[in-house]
């Protein structure tokens, strides 16, 4: 008898862990928008151009250098190699004008990116990539000097936190002091923003959409539109490209591999205890969050890697919910493959597309 007890005991320990789990770390379906948006993909290509291979090659000599290192560097190995970026600045390169100013942004570091043209006025704000515990202003001049050039405005690279050091609280944190900060100062001192942009890569992409509906909850005034890069949107991992695309995206699968294979409710709780924060807490998450009355977005994601499916669910649930969101997909390209510009059309193209979202957003009337 006393046996039947414990065991009963027991299971109903189980059910609710395992309840507990599914409504508080799994968050709630978003099958709904898996949809794939209709005119997303840009240009004609159904290919990734042959310069693809050298973008593919000096993907693979960074990942064997930081293999190479023993496991107790590995972390100070990858934050120099992402600090080293894959390939030179060439903007940055020779009698350009283009220049590079270190800053306090409201007690968080940062740096001016700033073109010969750049306006004082019309602001972006960036967020490095680096899932969180490496990337630097530093290894991202290669997007933050193109996207000076092709939308005119001063970028603010913002240097925030990393983690395990700091806790993802600390992350957002800077983001939102960043945010603060640049509404009121510019490259040449204290002044109002007329034009205010947001932007980033991976983890930084998230952060931007993070930062569009915390400043619309906080009152502050709104950006003009949020450009997100591969962004990460959701870290309770559901979409259903995080393991349709494992094997085809070369930067994120190989290292989430292993962690893939643990099973779901461990995962989660993993995620929980990392970040402090429920997997599907908006701040963590913005996918889970009221997408609803925020700035013109832009979403950039190669159809091969394991964002894809977080780029869609975001889109198509920021349309659903009134916001003007668009999708933007390339073939076969690595995550974030805008690092790889100088020798990659995929890149430029891209560009392009941004500069061109940055005007279409400043002519909309309304902001709508």
């Amino acid at each position: 008898m006393l046996n039947w007890t414990v065991l009963t005991a027991l299971l109903v320990v189980l059910f609710m862990a395992w309840l507990s789990i599914r409504i508080f770390l799994q968050g709630p379906t978003l099958r709904d928008y898996d949809q794939v948006p209709p005119n997303g993909r840009v240009g004609s290509r159904e290919r990734a151009s042959p310069a693809h291979q050298e973008a593919v090659r000096r993907l693979e000599q960074t990942t064997a250098e930081i293999h190479a290192a023993p496991r107790k560097q590995r972390r100070a190995t990858i934050r120099r190699v992402m600090a080293r970026g894959f390939v030179a600045p060439p903007l940055l390169a020779g009698d350009t004008d283009y220049q590079l100013r270190e800053i306090d942004a409201g007690g968080v570091p940062g740096k001016w990116v700033l073109a010969p043209d750049s306006d004082p006025h019309r602001r972006l704000l960036y967020l490095h990539g680096g899932s969180f515990i490496s990337g630097c202003p530093r290894g991202h001049r290669v997007i933050t000097t193109k996207l000076a050039q092709v939308t005119g405005a001063s970028i603010l690279a913002l240097d925030y936190r990393l983690m395990p050091e700091h806790s993802r609280r600390d992350i957002n944190a800077d983001c939102q002091a960043g945010y603060r900060w640049i509404l009121d100062h510019g490259p040449t001192g204290p002044a109002p923003v007329r034009e205010l942009f947001v932007a980033g890569d991976s983890a930084g992409g998230g952060l931007a959409l993070m930062l569009a509906a915390w400043a619309r909850d906080a009152g502050l005034r709104p950006a003009q539109g949020v450009i997100a890069l591969s962004p990460g949107v959701d870290l309770t991992l559901s979409s259903p490209t995080i393991k349709s695309n494992l094997k085809t995206d070369l930067v994120l699968g190989p290292g989430l591999k292993g962690f893939l294979c643990i099973p779901r409710p461990i995962q989660l709780l993993m995620i929980w205890g990392l970040n402090r924060m429920a997997p599907p807490n908006p701040l963590v998450s913005p996918v889970f969050g009221d997408l609803s009355g925020l700035p013109p977005i832009l979403v950039q994601v190669s159809e091969t890697e394991m964002m894809l499916g977080d780029a869609r669910r975001y889109v198509n649930k920021a349309r659903a919910a009134g916001s003007h969101a668009e999708l933007e997909t390339w073939p076969d390209m690595l995550h974030v493959w805008h690092l790889f510009e100088p020798i990659l059309p995929e890149a430029g193209e891209a560009f392009e597309r941004i500069g061109q979202f940055v005007e279409d957003c400043i002519s909309r009337p309304n902001n709508v």
